[in-house]
């Protein structure tokens, strides 16, 4: 075979989903495509894989090098890669629920360097029919953050009001970076912490709330949707905790915001604040009730 015909060397960038959190979560496709890959980088500031878990995978697909958020962010180096050798990113869940991790696949395309995305299981959708709430009645999602340097977001409540103010449920992720850097020493937020986050909210909003803006329609519902909710008993407040989702460690517990914070959860937690429920939302919700 002439030089010219000699098949050049595959490259390019494979984003490429890990599902929620064993081995098993992930298909045969994924773990087959990241075997063949030059360099595997393990993103591990978005979410979490259990350490077991991560070294049975590097067991079977090879070494694997865990990279923060300053490596995804600025991709220059895992970019440089690509353009010579097959590079794999491996990412919890599935590779473009994060806009970070669109902007490194569109960051790919623009430098001419071939980006595939092989799909995995998200949190975002085995949660909903895990605890039995219709996935149609769910709304914008968010995530309840550490405070960073005494600065509290209130943004998170605003989603979870404005919501609750149209009947729809809300999923909220829980941060795992105290320091909001995204450059290591994760610690997974806790119930505990996740109610120490809602209150500073709850707080915070209640001493601006005479200040916000009802300029427009949409402005004078989220003023009357965060009225409404801090108006509530913390009591009154239904929320799941999903813990672990995916794995054989899964549990699920119906309970309010006021008890959240005595129960343990798991090594990753996330929650769901429901809203109005149905008949068959009601029934499924309740297999899931804290035992008192």
């Amino acid at each position: 075979m002439a030089d010219d015909e000699v098949n050049p060397k595959e490259t390019g960038l494979m984003l490429i989903g890990m599902g929620p959190g064993t081995v098993d979560s992930m298909t045969n496709e994924a773990i087959s495509v990241a075997k063949s890959a030059d360099y595997r980088r393990y993103e591990a500031y978005t979410a979490l894989w259990p350490d077991d878990e991560l070294n049975s995978l590097e067991g079977i697909i090879g070494p694997i090098e865990k990279v923060m958020r300053p490596e995804i962010e600025n991709p220059d180096e895992i970019l440089t890669l690509a353009k010579h050798s097959l590079v794999a990113v491996l990412i919890v869940g599935d590779p473009l629920q994060a806009t970070t991790h669109i902007d490194l696949q569109l960051q790919a395309i623009e430098q001419g360097i071939n980006c595939s995305v092989i799909h995995g299981i998200s949190i975002t959708n085995l949660v909903t029919g895990a605890i039995g709430l219709s996935n149609y009645k769910f709304g914008r999602q968010t995530t309840l953050t550490y405070p960073y340097s005494g600065w509290v977001a209130t943004s998170p409540l605003e989603v979870i009001a404005l919501n609750r103010q149209m009947g729809q449920h809300t999923l909220a992720l829980l941060d795992l970076d105290p320091t909001g850097a995204g450059t290591g020493q994760q610690k997974p937020m806790a119930p505990a912490d996740a109610v120490i986050s809602m209150k500073s909210m709850i707080e915070k909003v209640e001493d601006n709330i005479e200040e916000m803006s009802t300029d427009n329609d949409l402005a004078r519902l989220k003023k009357q949707s965060l009225e409404e909710f801090i108006a509530l008993e913390s009591c009154d407040l239904p929320v799941v905790l999903c813990s672990d989702m995916g794995t054989s460690q899964q549990k699920m517990i119906y309970t309010s915001l006021a008890d959240l914070s005595e129960l343990q959860g798991g090594r990753m937690n996330c929650l769901v604040f429901p809203a109005s429920t149905s008949d068959v939302e009601e029934k499924a919700l309740l297999r899931w009730l804290k035992e008192e």
